[in-house]
């Protein structure tokens, strides 16, 4: 089940980055004025996004947390406290202003929040890389 589960954290790696990403770089483009600063900021995350969500993934299909709406709550929650760090250093660092990082990622909580739950409740209605899911909700 190792692999199966492996394949099912990449592919949801790859779908959260798509939406993550287009909404980086609205947010940023709407935030700095710049549409480049946006799509440099949204294109690094790219690459650090995805290798922070294969390992939160990995370290929550480990967590003794049972399935339930409750535990999608805690995996946004701990996600966006990860990505927004990292999307607010990213920021900083491209646009050269600490405060255009920190606008975009307080902007970011609040959509990426929303946006992060529908995937993780759309992921949950697919079986893509599970063996024998628990049934309950």
């Amino acid at each position: 089940m190792g692999d199966i589960s492996r394949k099912r954290h990449i592919a949801k790696a790859i779908t959260w980055r798509v939406i993550g990403t287009l909404d980086t770089i609205l947010l940023s483009w709407i935030i700095s004025g710049n549409p480049f600063t946006g799509l440099k900021i949204g294109f690094t995350e790219v690459v650090t996004k995805m290798i922070l969500y294969y390992f939160h993934e990995r370290i929550w299909f480990k967590a003794n947390v049972p399935d339930s709406k409750k535990r999608h709550l805690y995996k946004t929650i701990t996600w966006r406290l990860l990505g927004t760090i990292d999307t607010m250093l990213l920021a900083w660092v491209i646009s050269g202003d600490p405060f255009t990082g920190l606008k975009i990622g307080g902007a970011e909580v609040v959509t990426k929040m929303l946006l992060y739950y529908l995937h993780e409740r759309a992921w949950y209605q697919i079986n893509f890389g599970l063996g024998k899911r628990n049934t309950k909700k």
